[in-house]
């Protein structure tokens, strides 16, 4: 094959620092939209964004030229700076983040759990959800090193 193809969606969870709900609803959209920028800019598309208080879920697809790591760490760098110049001086994201494959077939499921975030969480609390995310997904971690 002489191009390379790809198609991987992600569902991308990552919290604020120490998990304080420091995204208030005045930013709120326009940091959802900052990301979906920056996304794009990173030639990632995204499905669904929503930003809670404390933490923010992302369903987009992994650019075939970037890893991971790499498209977490630009988004937090920016998305940072940019709810700094909003009246945030003090924003940080955790160091840590979720990311978990998402089936072409589960991409309506996952777009509705993010879009229903709000109701969501009148009910759940963050670390809970995670601990859920990561027992489904069968991944290994220990309590002590999870939360910053």
């Amino acid at each position: 094959m002489s191009q390379s193809l790809s198609k991987v969606y992600i569902h991308l969870v990552f919290s604020t620092k120490h998990i304080k709900p420091l995204i208030h609803e005045d930013v709120r959209s326009g940091l959802q939209a900052y990301i979906v920028g920056t996304l794009s800019e990173l030639k990632s598309y995204v499905e669904a964004a929503y930003a809670n208080p404390d933490h923010i879920h992302i369903l987009c697809t992994l650019p075939r030229i970037l890893s991971v790591a790499s498209l977490v760490s630009k988004l937090k760098s920016s998305s940072s700076t940019w709810m700094k110049t909003k009246g945030s001086p003090n924003f940080y994201w955790q160091d840590g983040y979720g990311v978990f494959s998402v089936s072409a077939s589960k991409l309506t499921i996952v777009k509705r759990y993010i879009e229903n975030q709000k109701v969501h969480h009148q009910k759940t609390y963050f670390k809970d959800e995670l601990r859920e995310f990561l027992n489904q997904y069968n991944v290994e971690f220990d309590e002590a090193y999870i939360w910053d």
